[in-house]
């Protein structure tokens, strides 16, 4: 009886927090949606749904008695013109705002779409969180911001393949939605082999009917435009921008993109597109025979996507549909796929990878880099593979009881004893850091402002009895070496240190690498709102206190703008400094985990050295280092709260004596007579609700590695 009224009221709590989790999911959809809308209705009428000005506006297409392509503005197909060759000119004074709440609402059925046809089995939690986190993504991805601001017709042809796959009721109507969506974008026809191959054949015979219907119609009631967009622009290439330009993400605009022109580049085109569009299709067919109709939708869509003569970004949805799939064995690996086409679909790709010239064909083709990928080669696992539903789980360790009964304060936050993916963590770490650059350079404030606020601390320093600013940056001018040696210590050693000690760690002690990690962020996150609250100048831009700038060199005063650093980074970011404040971190970091004495002293140094490296080169303030020393501790004390102590409970059995042993990976170990302790956790305890409060055990634990979690008894504490 007291068994089954615990699992009752576990059950009433649990749907109450989903309920509530779901809420605030459909809330967030909600604010994208509402955001997207006013930011297209806010602009003027002329600067708004620019593509839409080409059908409707006073010299567009509906109202031009010549050719649809003749200004080269339109590139639709002759179907689609003529489809919305009936509008009325009473319709257009009203068409912008109905035409955004149009492309709302069919956001918002594909979101829905994509939601039911989850590839099974699916927990009843993915279930009822799958729609708001689907429109949530279609809100925030590249395709559909464009489609709102631009006026797009891209989103249609994409459902109307949806509901063909998976709402429509008898093959004909399928054939008939997908082949209306064909002929409005054409590389939809490669659903019919989909269909077909899959036993839907009367669906793929539909569609290609229905298709070539709806051509045949545009040819009788427009030849010369039906002539020009197929045969004279070989189904719309051409079309539009330039093929070599950015927005064209197909094999066609890469190899262009590359140099490649003429019969070679023709050739070339032709004959990836036939092996991407080979492979592609068998892949599909596979998964669609799998029970994963939904991921087969995607990879044909991202097979369109690469052979298509020209794909621009309006035009990239089926990418983002291929988060459906899964990939990787590991729990701690099935988040890199999902996370890398939403940060390709969500982020400009300058965002993604670094200004390096090295870089930049990835960087420029990163979403037909990512629609191949899904296409030809990610290991997207079958619904028969033992890890499809259970993965190899993450042990994760259990955190030392802590004075506070309230820490940790999250208990679902743990630490993994394994390393993190190494891709998916140099993703997140460029992606946060971009982020950052970003929002530092956005905290812009006036010169009066930021003067005043130097003003301010030089006060509070001359009260204090630190301002030694000038005195130290008038004594290093004087000598040519170490003037020298500041820039190069400056210039240099901000960010090689931080990522060498992280990268150390995440190899030598992947545990501690996790907490160090987090203090940083947090840390750097806290710097944000300095940036912003109090934005502040530097010595050396302090007019008429004799300051100079030994790093960047003289800066003219007069002029606001103070050279090439300007357009890089935020002049007045320098209350907290985070110069100072990440080589602390580093000393922090080193003095901790470092085994020796020596390596302890090093890390020391290194906040030391730049203290005096900051303060010199008149690039910040005393204070600013203490500002820095502020958000650091206060980056440390943030994870001790949500996560709890540093120290990990011992692993029983694993040897003699206490320690950590690097050699695994920072694991922590125990000999024999201190006791035995549960053991590491499992991602599988999240299902169970399992709370991770230090010496929290519940009798039982779970054995890593086994393909079924088996329950065993605990050792008693």
């Amino acid at each position: 009886m007291a068994n089954a009224e615990h699992s009752v009221r576990g059950s009433a709590t649990t749907d109450t927090r989903m309920g509530a989790v779901r809420a605030a999911l459909w809330l967030v959809a909600a604010v994208l949606a509402v955001r997207q809308t006013a930011a297209v209705l806010r602009q003027p009428p002329g600067e708004r749904l620019m593509d839409l000005e080409t059908w409707i506006g006073p010299n567009g297409v509906l109202h031009v008695n010549g050719s649809l392509y003749d200004a080269d503005r339109f590139t639709g197909t002759p179907f689609a013109g003529l489809v919305l060759k009936p509008l009325t000119r009473s319709a257009e004074q009203s068409l912008g705002v109905a035409w955004t709440f149009g492309t709302l609402l069919l956001v918002a059925g594909i979101g829905m779409l994509v939601a039911r046809a989850l590839p099974g089995p699916v927990s009843r939690r993915s279930g009822l969180l799958a729609a708001p986190i689907a429109i949530s993504l279609l809100m925030l991805s590249l395709p559909v911001r464009n489609s709102f601001y631009l006026g797009q017709t891209s989103i249609i042809p994409v459902l109307l393949v949806l509901l063909g796959c998976f709402a429509a009721r008898g093959e004909r109507a399928s054939g008939l939605l997908i082949g209306i969506g064909a002929a409005l974008q054409p590389t939809v026809l490669l659903f019919a082999p989909l269909l077909w191959f899959t036993g839907r054949r009367r669906a793929a015979v539909a569609t290609a009917a229905t298709f070539t219907a709806a051509t045949a119609l545009a040819w009788a009631a427009m030849p010369s435009d039906s002539w020009t967009y197929w045969v004279h622009h070989v189904a719309g290439a051409g079309l539009g921008s330039r093929p070599d330009g950015l927005a064209n993400q197909s094999l066609h605009g890469a190899l262009l993109r590359f140099g490649l022109e003429g019969p070679l580049e023709i050739v070339l085109y032709l004959s990836l597109a036939a092996v991407v569009a080979w492979f592609g299709l068998r892949r599909a067919i596979r998964y669609a025979k799998d029970g994963q109709l939904l991921l087969a939708v995607a990879v044909t869509g991202c097979v369109a996507v690469a052979v298509s003569p020209t794909t621009w970004q309006h035009q990239l949805l089926w990418v983002l549909l291929a988060v459906v799939g899964r990939v990787g064995k590991r729990a701690a690996d099935r988040m890199l796929w999902p996370v890398l086409v939403v940060l390709t679909m969500t982020l400009p790709n300058k965002m993604l990878l670094p200004n390096m010239e090295v870089l930049h064909p990835v960087r420029d083709n990163a979403v037909l880099i990512a629609a191949l990928a899904a296409a030809c080669v990610v290991p997207f696992l079958s619904r028969t593979a033992p890890e499809f539903r259970r993965p190899v789980p993450t042990e994760y360790a259990t955190p030392v009881a802590s004075r506070w009964s309230r820490i940790p304060l999250l208990p679902f936050w743990r630490r993994a004893l394994s390393r993190p993916n190494l891709l998916l963590e140099l993703l997140v770490i460029r992606v946060g850091y971009s982020i950052y650059s970003q929002i530092r350079l956005a905290a812009t404030a006036s010169t009066a402002t930021a003067e005043e606020h130097g003003r301010q601390i030089v006060s509070i320093e001359r009260a204090l009895g630190i301002d030694i600013e000038h005195w130290v940056n008038q004594a290093t001018v004087k000598v040519q070496w170490l003037e020298d040696f500041l820039g190069f210590y400056y210039t240099s050693f901000h960010f090689p240190v931080p990522l060498a000690i992280l990268a150390i760690l995440y190899i030598r002690r992947p545990a501690e690498y996790r907490w160090a990690r987090a203090s940083l962020a947090f840390a750097t996150l806290l710097a944000l709102v300095g940036f912003w609250l109090y934005p502040l100048a530097p010595p050396r831009l302090m007019p008429g206190m004799g300051f100079v700038d030994t790093v960047h060199g003289t800066q003219d005063l007069a002029n606001p703008e103070f050279g090439a650093m300007t357009a890089v980074t935020n002049q007045y970011a320098a209350m907290p400094s985070l110069h100072f404040g990440w080589s602390l971190w580093c000393g922090v970091v080193v003095v901790v985990l470092a085994p020796k004495l020596w390596m302890k002293a090093l890390g020391l140094l290194h906040p030391l050295i730049t203290l005096y490296v900051i303060v010199a080169s008149a690039n910040h303030w005393v204070l600013d280092a203490v500002g820095g020393a502020a958000v650091v501790g206060a980056g440390f004390a943030l994870t001790y709260v949500l996560s709890g102590r540093r120290k990990l409970l011992p692993r029983a059995g694993t040897g003699s004596g206490t320690g950590t042993d690097s050699a695994t990976g920072g694991e922590t170990r125990t000999g024999a007579g201190t006791g035995a302790v549960p053991a590491a956790r499992t991602s599988g305890d999240q299902d169970r609700g399992a709370g991770s409060a230090a010496g929290a055990g519940s009798g039982t634990k779970t054995v890593p590695g086994s393909r079924e979690e088996s329950a065993v008894p605990a050792a008693p504490k």
